[in-house]
């Protein structure tokens, strides 16, 4: 159960007290679980326009909620299915994602996340990884996103089995020890040594009236390492790791630095990625190559990896061709 007591009023609204077994997680992400079928969009919305109250109070999307909470949900319709999917998501997903597991055990998967994926579904995105994974898996208990990727970034993601595992990895990312690695393809020779970007990103900034992420005095601390892999003519592979994990972070902290990463149409150099699209470069050049934490219940050290997309590989062949 994801709550000690629930109640209903006469006008639909819900009022859910939360339970020591959903302390610490966040406000947006019990009600993804509490609204089944909502948009996650839809579910933000709700708590921007202050529909939904803890405790009596407005809350925001990325508060923590405690033991004893009082939850007020108002009644939502949810929306039917899409019915080109037939009630589940297309076979193709289907597919994608089971292929997609690189490790699994009674605590935890781990996906390669394939590129074009949303983790999940909302602003017009029916299916996303979370809902094809609960579909094609009825019978399991709980499954939860326990971080996200960008729809276009490929690599690893992990899903919590237990909502005890969910705890302890929130607890894990809270604390800085869960070590996210990333292969980027960047504008530009980066140096020798490491090149860190520490700037704050506001995520909710305004450009041409589309929200967006921006380098601002007024953001949320952001910390990015760019380590140069491999190096071609105009370009290199960045190994990049991240201490924080903010929207769009390694692509707009790449942009800030002058380093714009390959494929990128919202940040990167257009007339760069236009020459790239000639070597075959079909997609955002951002890769989830690795991850890496220390269990704190027991000191089990936890690694995986995700290769390099054949696609994005295959990109870096034409690179080094045309450097011949």
């Amino acid at each position: 159960m994801t709550s000690s007591s629930r109640s209903q009023g006469r006008n639909g609204v819900r009022h859910v007290d939360v339970d020591s077994g959903s302390a610490g997680q966040r406000i947006d992400n019990f009600l993804a679980r509490e609204l089944k079928g909502v948009p996650r969009s839809r579910v933000h919305r709700l708590l921007r326009k202050g529909e939904v109250r803890v405790n009596g109070g407005r809350v925001r999307s990325g508060a923590r909620l405690a033991a004893g909470d009082r939850v007020r949900i108002p009644p939502v319709a949810v929306d039917s299915v899409d019915p080109a999917s037939g009630g589940e998501p297309p076979k193709g997903m289907q597919e994608r994602i089971r292929d997609a597991v690189l490790h699994e055990d009674d605590r935890l998967l781990v996906l390669n996340k394939p590129s074009g994926i949303a983790v999940h579904g909302g602003s017009g995105v029916p299916w996303g990884v979370i809902e094809t994974l609960r579909a094609i898996r009825p019978g399991t208990a709980f499954l939860e996103l326990v971080h996200r990727l960008d729809r276009e970034t490929s690599g690893c993601l992990l899903v919590a089995k237990r909502r005890s595992t969910l705890r302890t990895l929130h607890e894990v990312i809270r604390a800085g020890a869960l070590e996210k690695r990333y292969l980027a393809l960047v504008k530009g020779r980066l140096p020798k040594h490491p090149l860190p970007v520490e700037a704050r990103l506001d995520r909710n900034a305004r450009r041409d009236g589309e929200r967006t992420v921006q380098v601002s005095a007024e953001g949320q601390a952001a910390r990015s390492v760019f380590r140069r892999s491999e190096v071609f003519r105009e370009a290199t592979l960045a190994e990049v790791s991240i201490a924080t994990g903010r929207t769009h972070q390694i692509r707009v902290h790449g942009a800030h630095a002058g380093h714009p990463v390959a494929g990128d149409g919202r940040y990167g150099d257009q007339e760069w990625n236009k020459a790239l699209r000639g070597l075959g470069l079909k997609r955002l050049f951002l890769h989830a190559s690795g991850l890496r934490w220390t269990d704190p219940d027991n000191g089990a050290e936890h690694v995986y990896h995700a290769a390099l997309p054949d696609e994005l590989r295959a990109v870096l062949d034409e690179l080094e061709s045309v450097a011949r």
